[in-house]
């Protein structure tokens, strides 16, 4: 009889083992079987609070899928991560394309700006793998550029887009040409949210927040995010992070980490802000200068003013200009007749004395940038490669100095003809005044890239690191 009691004990231990190791499977089946076991209601209640199991696992692998709206064109950038357990994510492959017109063009017939979006929404469901789509987040960001639009234009492709582009917008108030604080009130009441319902139709994964307008300080912070992932300088405690320059068409941005509290404390009013990611927190110096990007700026050193168009047989008259010189020059839908005055003065000296005025008091110089690397973007870079200041391709390094250098020999050479670029002058002018306001000595040397490893510099990379750890701190 003992002989027989030791078999049935064992016998009824392996049911109880076997019973337990079922319930434990099948609750490790459920919880991880994001896509299939999600029911289409529950998949509806979970768009408000991302549930990414990619981001708490080892060697995980995840997705995010940044819209830039710009004014110039629409482009979409699809990232790829991965990211070991408590460590930093890591980049491992970006899809981009560009679609031309941008926003401003839709100003008369917003309807067809859905195609675009369209379009662009199908190169992301064949770049992300279909089991992640619905963990695949999908922003949208719209820069300032379409503020620059004519006041009716403006007005009338705000109107008919959705009332979340302005949600988390933060105006430059009296900086802006065109004040949309006007349209606010009547736009968060607009049914119709066409960009929205487009993107809460795809399969993946949309928040309230998905769409929204940048200002200059988030663009700024942005690029500084981009740039110092990409150069390993944002979580390494030994490597000093590096500063960022942005001059657009309509602003320009600087934004740095100050070494000092003491720079923290003489900074400006509004010129200091403070963020989380990655479990860090981050206070930078960073301002835009709405209207002082290189398009607005021209208008401005051509005496015009933003919106407004000329009068019959009005012409804007420059120092900066070869004399003589006349062409019809277009900027934010306007054209204007512009002209170079007669020859006189030498022309440096006049476009220089012009540019100076404009910047008076227009820009705050900080000390603290002597002391740091910077990269330079945008226009910085076109203008520095189309006199061969830089390789074209690749980019490289220069000083404030050669700026100035090359604005003295482009502008002697333009007193005799215009050449191919008639605002060569005016431009590397600007730039190089423009760089010494901002507290840059002229022996100040830049990076300029398009490019690092294969990476856009731009702001997308760093918006969609700040909105993917932003969800991923909603989870806890």
């Amino acid at each position: 009889m003992e002989a027989m009691k030791i078999p049935k004990l064992f016998y009824g231990l392996g049911i109880f083992a076997c019973v337990a190791i079922y319930v434990v499977y099948i609750k490790w089946h459920v919880d991880s079987k994001p896509i299939s076991a999600i029911t289409e209601g529950a998949t509806e209640s979970r768009r408000d609070e991302l549930d990414h199991p990619t981001l708490t696992t080892d060697h995980a692998v995840f997705y995010g899928i940044m819209f830039d709206a710009g004014s110039t064109g629409t482009r979409i950038h699809i990232f790829k991560f991965t990211q070991k357990s408590k460590e930093t994510p890591k980049l491992t492959h970006e899809t981009f394309k560009a679609l031309k017109p941008g926003l401003s063009a839709y100003a008369d017939d917003v309807d067809k700006s859905a195609q675009g979006i369209q379009e662009l929404l199908e190169v992301a469901k064949d770049e992300v793998p279909m089991e992640l789509w619905k963990f695949t987040p999908l922003v949208l960001k719209a820069t300032a550029g379409l503020r620059l639009l004519p006041g009716d234009k403006a007005q009338k492709l705000l109107d008919k887009s959705p009332s979340f582009w302005l949600k988390q917008a933060k105006p430059d108030s009296l900086r802006d040409p065109i004040n949309i604080c006007p349209y606010l009130s009547r736009l968060v009441t607009v049914e119709q949210n066409e960009v929205k319902e487009i993107f809460q139709a795809s399969p993946f994964f949309v928040r309230d927040d998905c769409v929204s307008i940048m200002n200059g300080t988030d663009e700024g912070i942005s690029a500084w995010i981009t740039i110092n992932f990409l150069t390993g300088s944002l979580n390494a405690s030994r490597k000093r992070s590096v500063g960022m320059l942005d001059l657009g068409g309509g602003s320009t941005q600087m934004t740095f980490l100050p070494i000092t509290e003491i720079s923290l404390q003489t900074s400006p009013a509004g010129h200091i802000t403070s963020f989380q990611m990655f479990n860090n927190t981050y206070k930078l110096y960073s301002y835009s200068y709405l209207g002082l990007g290189l398009m607005s700026a021209r208008l401005a050193i051509l005496g015009g003013i933003e919106g407004q168009a000329l009068k019959e047989g009005e012409e804007l008259i420059s120092p900066c200009l070869s004399p003589g010189f006349q062409c019809e020059w277009e900027h934010a839908e306007i054209v204007y007749r512009i002209k170079g005055q007669k020859a006189g003065e030498h022309l440096y000296e006049s476009c220089a004395n012009k540019v100076a005025k404009l910047l008076y008091k227009k820009v705050h110089k900080t000390e603290a940038v002597k002391d740091l690397d910077f990269y330079a973007f945008s226009y910085y870079y076109d203008c520095a490669a189309e006199v061969g200041l830089i390789d074209k391709g690749k980019g490289g390094s220069l000083t404030v100095s050669d700026f100035e250098i090359a604005a003295k020999y482009v502008c002697k050479t333009m007193e005799v003809k215009p050449g191919d670029n008639p605002f060569l002058c005016m431009d590397l002018t600007y730039i190089s005044l423009l760089l010494q306001e901002l507290g840059f000595p002229k022996s100040q040397v830049f990076q300029l890239a398009r490019k690092i490893d294969n990476v856009e510099t731009s702001w997308a990379l760093g918006a969609t690191f700040h909105y993917l750890d932003s969800l991923h701190r909603l989870q806890y």
